[in-house]
C-alpha cells in the first residue's frame, strides 16, 4: 500500500503536514477531505524516499526504545525539546538514526511541532508513533506518553523475541536435515551404486526407490534450484499484494499448532495497541485505523477496519468485533464490558496480558513438542537412507555366509 505525504490546513486555519497510507492517491484525498483539511499538496513518498537510510547503519526497536526514554526524561525534566534533541543527536550511538534526529531537530526548530517533524520519516516512526506523540502535545502530556510509548515497544519487542526463539530450533534443524539429506543423495549414494552394479543382482525395492532418487537429484538438481527461486519469486510477488497477503494470512491462522500460535500473537498486539492509543487520548476510529495497520495479519487488519466502518456508523466496538468472527467470544466480551464500564482501555490492558501469558505457555509447549518431532524426522530421513544404502549389503553378507 503506498504512502502519501501531504500539506494541509485546518479548521482554524493552521498548516498541519503528515504521512499516512492509502490504496490510491484519490483515496488519500478523500480521507482528508472528510478530516476537514484543506489540501495544499500531496505527494507519494517514492520507495527510494523511505529507505533512504538503508545504505548505512539499520535502526533497531531498541533504538527507539532508548530513544524514546531519554526524550521523554529530559522533556520532563523543563529542557525546551530544542535542546533535547540536539542532545540526542550528540550521544545517540547508531550514526543513521543521529542524522534522522538531527533531521527531527531541524524541522522543530523552524516552527514544527514533534509530530509534525517525526512524520516526514515513516521508515522509522510508525503512525502509531507519530499519533501519540500529536495526542501528548494536544494534552500538553509529552513525556508521560514517550514513556507509554517505549514501554509498548518494549513489550512488542519482548513478544516477537519470544516467537522469534521458539522457532530458531526447529528452522536450524529442518535446514542442516534437509542439507545433510542433499549430501547424502548427491555424493554418498551415487558411490554405492557403483559398488551394487559391480555385485549385480536384484536389489531391495527401498534401495531402488533411493537410487532413483538420487540419479533425479543429480541430473535435475540445477532445473530444481532454479524452479524453487522461481517458485519463491512468484509467491513473494503475490504475498505483495492485497488478495496474495490475505490468502496467506488466513492460511497461517489455520495452521496446525502454528496457528493458534499467530492468532494469541496478533490478538495480545491488537488489545495492547487499542489499550495504548485509547489511554494516550487518540480518538477510536484514527485508533482502529492504525491498529488494523499494525497487526501484522491481512485477516485481523480486514476484520477491524469492518469494524471501524460500523463504528463510524454510530455502532459500539464489541459488537462489529464479534461479527467479523476473528476475535474470540472472551476478548470481544471483555471489549464489550470495558465499553459499558468506561474503562476500556483497562479490560484491554488485562486481555494483552492475558495472551501474553498464553504466548509464553504456547511457546514452552511448542518447543517441548517440536523437539522430538524433530528428532523423528531426522531418524527417519536420514535412518531410512542409510538402511536403503545397507540392506544389500545385509543381503550379500547372509548369503556369504551360507
Amino acid at each position: 500500500m503506498p504512502t502519501f505525504r501531504y500539506t494541509a490546513k485546518n479548521k482554524i486555519g493552521k498548516t498541519v503536514t503528515g504521512v499516512s497510507s492509502a490504496k490510491d492517491k484519490d483515496e488519500f484525498v478523500g480521507l482528508l477531505r472528510k478530516e476537514e483539511l484543506t489540501i495544499i499538496s500531496v505527494e507519494e513518498v517514492r520507495q527510494s524516499q523511505q529507505m533512504s537510510f538503508s545504505m548505512g547503519q539499520s535502526i533497531r526497536l531498541d533504538d527507539i526504545v532508548i530513544f524514546s526514554r531519554q526524550l521523554a526524561t529530559m522533556v520532563e525534566a523543563g529542557i525546551p525539546l530544542v535542546s533535547v534533541l540536539d542532545v540526542l543527536t550528540q550521544q545517540t550511538d547508531n550514526q543513521t538514526f543521529s542524522k534522522i534526529i538531527g533531521k527531527v531537530r531541524d524541522d522543530v526548530e523552524t516552527g514544527s511541532s514533534m509530530s509534525q517533524a517525526i512524520a516526514k520519516h515513516p521508515r522509522i516512526f510508525s503512525q502509531l508513533y507519530i499519533n501519540m506523540v500529536k495526542a501528548g502535545e494536544s494534552s500538553g502530556t509529552l513525556d508521560e506518553i514517550l514513556n507509554r510509548v517505549a514501554t509498548y515497544l518494549e513489550q512488542t519487542a519482548a513478544l516477537q523475541r519470544k516467537v522469534k526463539a521458539a522457532l530458531v530450533y526447529p528452522v536450524a534443524v529442518i535446514i542442516i536435515a534437509i542439507s545433510i539429506t542433499i549430501f547424502l543423495l548427491v555424493k554418498v549414494v551415487p558411490t554405492f551404486k557403483g559398488i551394487f552394479d559391480l555385485l549385480g543382482g536384484q536389489l531391495p525395492v527401498p534401495t531402488q526407490v533411493l537410487l532413483s532418487v538420487s540419479d533425479f537429484a543429480r541430473s535435475y538438481f540445477l532445473f530444481t534450484v532454479i524452479g524453487l527461486v522461481v517458485f519463491v519469486v512468484i509467491v513473494t510477488q503475490y504475498n505483495k499484494t492485497d488478495t496474495g497477503r490475505y490468502f496467506f494470512d488466513s492460511i497461517k491462522l489455520k495452521l496446525p499448532v502454528f496457528g493458534d500460535l499467530i492468532r494469541k500473537v496478533s490478538i495480545a498486539k491488537f488489545s495492547r495497541t487499542l489499550s495504548t492509543l485509547v489511554k494516550s487520548g487518540v480518538p477510536i476510529l484514527t485508533s482502529l485505523e492504525i491498529v488494523g495497520k499494525t497487526s501484522g495479519n491481512r485477516v485481523i487488519e480486514s476484520a477491524v477496519e469492518s469494524s471501524r466502518k460500523a463504528i463510524r456508523d454510530g455502532k459500539n466496538i464489541a459488537d462489529p468485533l464479534g461479527a467479523t468472527k476473528v476475535f474470540p467470544a472472551m476478548v470481544v466480551r471483555m471489549i464489550a464490558i470495558g465499553e459499558q464500564t468506561g474503562e476500556l482501555e483497562k479490560m484491554l490492558t488485562k486481555v494483552a496480558d492475558f495472551y501474553d501469558e498464553q504466548v509464553n505457555a504456547a511457546v514452552e509447549s511448542l518447543t517441548s513438542a517440536i523437539e522430538p518431532m524433530i528428532i523423528v524426522f531426522l531418524g527417519l530421513v536420514v535412518g531410512g537412507i542409510v538402511l536403503a544404502i545397507f540392506m544389500p549389503i545385509f543381503k550379500i553378507t547372509e548369503l556369504l555366509g551360507r
